[in-house]
């Protein structure tokens, strides 16, 4: 039954990463965690590749060398598509389709709004070159905002703005208007919070999990559900181990696909199943026993199945919620 289920849903993984620079050939059997072979044995059909920038000075230099790096690797993702067996996808529909076609979905999106580089036209160049969110921060303050994890090495405090900065409002009010989404992985709680409070479209933290359930600076704690809940917003479930089950003294305990589903039933129980989804983090540190690369992704729907969760739950889980917040943004969107 669960195999059914699988093969008939528009399974999308929110974020993973990508080498770079000297990215390997994804259409054939890499080193990665997920290349489209991988996807096609695992049932896999969309994935949401990152151009990602580290946190790093902020003078003109580092600034411009940032925001070249994630115009390149925007423009690299795209070629990851040929437009037959693999379609390049910046809106729902065109995923959906991609799906019916029995095509792959490749989407792109930036992590780290340091690569703004302080000018917000580049929010809508990104856009434009089809990615469909930005991560405000990585771990380290930036311009636009606090981060979960400060960089002491750059000369971090806790807290740098309080929040979001005045560039940083700047920010989500442009995102609103060119139709990209606001992530807030990797934000500080005050960043998130204020986030949401302030944009006009439902936030996405699209590889966090629960701080109830594992103590971690990266996890999303029960009041910042319930504003995910207030505002219609979503979290995605990562298949990071640190983010799922605390270590013990001493060692670690690797977590396993029963330790994520853990997280989805909290966040389930806490806030509804329209603002839960799913993610791996793969490439990007994210991989646990039994989803340890996208040929697994089976393994994930089987024990959401046994779990409980039918057809419709899955839907919503895999892509469903994310489908309708890539819709919001796009329909609130001014031009």
């Amino acid at each position: 039954m669960s195999e059914t289920v699988h093969a008939a849903t528009l399974t999308l993984d929110t974020h993973i990463d990508i080498r770079w620079p000297d990215p390997p050939d994804a259409t054939t059997e890499t080193d990665r965690r997920v290349d489209f072979p991988k996807m096609r044995r695992g049932g896999l059909k969309a994935a949401v590749f990152i151009a990602y920038t580290q946190q790093g000075k902020r003078d003109a230099d580092s600034l411009a060398a940032a925001a070249a790096r994630a115009e390149a690797m925007l423009r690299h993702i795209r070629t990851r598509a040929d437009g037959v067996t693999r379609h390049f996808c910046a809106a729902a529909a065109e995923m959906e389709a991609a799906h019916a076609a029995g095509a792959l979905a490749v989407l792109s999106a930036v992590e780290n709004g340091n690569a703004m580089a302080r000018d917000l036209s580049r929010l809508r160049l990104w856009r434009d070159l089809g990615a469909i969110y930005l991560t405000l921060t990585h771990d380290g303050h930036n311009d636009l905002a606090d981060a979960a994890r400060p960089k002491p090495d750059l000369g971090d405090g806790a807290a740098e703005h309080g929040g979001l900065s005045a560039l940083g409002r700047d920010a989500v009010r442009e995102m609103n208007r060119i139709g990209l989404l606001i992530d807030v992985s990797h934000s500080a709680k005050s960043t998130m919070m204020q986030a949401a409070e302030l944009s006009r479209v439902p936030i996405v933290a699209t590889h966090s999990c629960c701080r109830a359930l594992c103590d971690h600076p990266r996890n999303l704690d029960d009041e910042q559900l319930d504003m995910l809940r207030t505002t219609g917003g979503l979290v995605q479930i990562t298949a990071l181990d640190a983010f799922l089950r605390a270590a013990p003294p001493g060692g670690r305990s690797p977590a396993t696909v029963k330790d994520l589903v853990d997280h989805v039933d909290h966040a389930v129980a806490r806030i509804g199943i329209d603002h839960v989804g799913l993610s791996s983090d793969f490439d990007g540190g994210g991989g646990i026993p039994g989803w340890k690369d996208a040929s697994e992704t089976m393994n994930l729907t089987a024990e959401l199945h046994a779990r409980g969760y039918g057809p419709r739950e899955i839907d919503l889980l895999w892509s469903g919620n994310f489908r309708r917040l890539m819709r919001i943004a796009a329909s609130a969107a001014e031009g």
